[in-house]
């Protein structure tokens, strides 16, 4: 294995340390939910929100992560899978940063996700941005549906690539009927006051 002659460095400085600098707790939200869900947009929302409220945060988008760390990746089921074990690797990071982190990404598959959960365990906030998929087709920002249903892209989520819903996410927000403003708020009262370090001495 190529781990087997490393060792853990530990540091003096530790995620509680950062958080009590930071005065909040660090987590991962996890938005998940079809292409035109509307994932990016209200995630941007909430961490303007969240800025705006003193809180330290950063935002991980799918498009944009494919751009860098992940560009040498494609949409086979073996390179998403890869793609989101990368993101929760970088999450972790994030997270002993003391960092609020908004991640944004399809992950269709409920399995990858999970292994997500299992590692960050209460760290981990799955956020499901439903939407139907005909509202999604509609919207289609990217014009990414059109190109599917043309078969000019394969391996699309939810038209020829599976999309498994999150079974007990621990926020779900309904983009085709509620306005941002109400999806912002729906998880910020989920996170109430969990994110402010002091309640967690």
């Amino acid at each position: 294995m190529a781990t087997e002659n490393l060792t853990w460095h530990s540091t003096n400085v530790t995620r509680v340390d950062r958080e009590k600098l930071l005065n909040q707790k660090s987590k991962l939200l996890w938005f998940t939910g079809l292409s035109g869900s509307g994932k990016s947009t209200v995630a941007n929302a909430l961490d303007k929100s969240l800025n705006e409220s003193g809180k330290l945060t950063y935002l991980l988008d799918g498009d944009n992560v494919r751009c860098g760390i992940n560009s040498d990746l494609g949409f086979s089921i073996e390179d998403r899978k890869e793609n989101i074990r990368r993101i929760g690797e970088i999450g972790k990071l994030f997270i002993d940063g003391g960092i609020l982190l908004l991640a944004c990404f399809i992950s269709p598959l409920k399995e990858d996700r999970e292994i997500i959960r299992k590692t960050l365990g209460e760290d981990f906030v799955e956020i499901f941005v439903d939407c139907p998929l005909e509202e999604c087709e509609k919207r289609d920002p990217k014009s990414l549906y059109k190109k599917a249903r043309a078969g000019e892209i394969k391996n699309f989520t939810g038209i020829t690539s599976p999309y498994e819903k999150p079974e007990n996410p621990e926020i779900t927000v309904h983009t085709d009927t509620q306005s941002i403003e109400e999806c912002v708020e729906s998880i910020k009262a989920y996170l109430g006051s969990d994110t402010t370090e002091e309640d967690h001495k």
